[in-house]
């Protein structure tokens, strides 16, 4: 009986130990490297963001949809050898993942953050997350009367679900982001280093279709 209560205590503490490991990603791309820190709080999207690192999921794949001032977007895996001028943003794996929205834990859409992509709620009310697409946000530095606008385009779009808060606002105004993307998209992670990298992603030509005119690939994903 001890000893099961022994191991019972230690695998206890390794669950915890694993919750409070900090994961760090870097993506080594054409423009420089980004490091990215995924976050516990959303573990479900943390486990399959490594999961498909360790895989080489990643590797090759391109930012195939960049709108300034927004976001870089990359994960198709259609993207890998994706001929010139090709439209792309349908890949996919064959599952998805469930939302964690969490505001409540100031986790929300700032200048920096990961987040991944998904279908419209026309198709996906549940707003479930892609497998494998993502977007690292840049937005633009907000005023006053703008978060004023879009908390009304956040109350008809939510029910008035998502509020802006005092913090929030202030982020807003001098970090800034993409505030009217928060409670609809999972932000699970944030840039900690190579940020200048995402704001050299962020302004190259891109065509009608906001695929880069150059190609800028992900070379690897890897674990640090």
């Amino acid at each position: 009986m001890r000893k099961f209560l022994l191991l019972t205590l230690m695998l206890s503490l390794l669950a915890v130990a694993c919750e409070k490991r900090e994961f760090h990603v870097v993506l080594e791309t054409t423009k420089g490297n980004i490091e990215l820190k995924l976050y516990n709080a959303t573990p479900l999207h943390r486990d399959n963001f490594v999961k498909l690192v360790k895989e080489g999921a990643y590797d090759s794949l391109l930012f195939h949809r960049v709108i300034r001032d927004f976001m870089i977007q990359g994960g198709d895996p259609d993207s890998k050898n994706a001929a010139p001028g090709v439209f792309l943003g349908d890949g996919d794996k064959p599952y998805t993942v469930p939302a964690e929205f969490r505001l409540e834990e100031g986790i929300f859409h700032r200048r920096g953050v990961l987040a991944a992509a998904r279908e419209g709620d026309d198709v996906n009310p549940e707003q479930r997350s892609s497998a494998m697409q993502f977007y690292i946000v840049w937005g633009k530095i907000f005023d006053d009367a703008g978060l004023d606008n879009i908390q009304k385009r956040l109350d008809d779009r939510t029910g008035g679900r998502v509020k802006l808060t005092p913090e929030m606002r202030e982020v807003y105004k001098t970090v800034g982001g993409t505030p009217h993307l928060d409670g609809q998209y999972t932000v699970f992670g944030e840039v900690v280093s190579g940020l200048d990298v995402v704001d050299a992603i962020q302004q190259v030509p891109t065509d009608g279709n906001d695929r880069p005119l150059d190609n800028v690939c992900i070379i690897r994903a890897r674990l640090r």
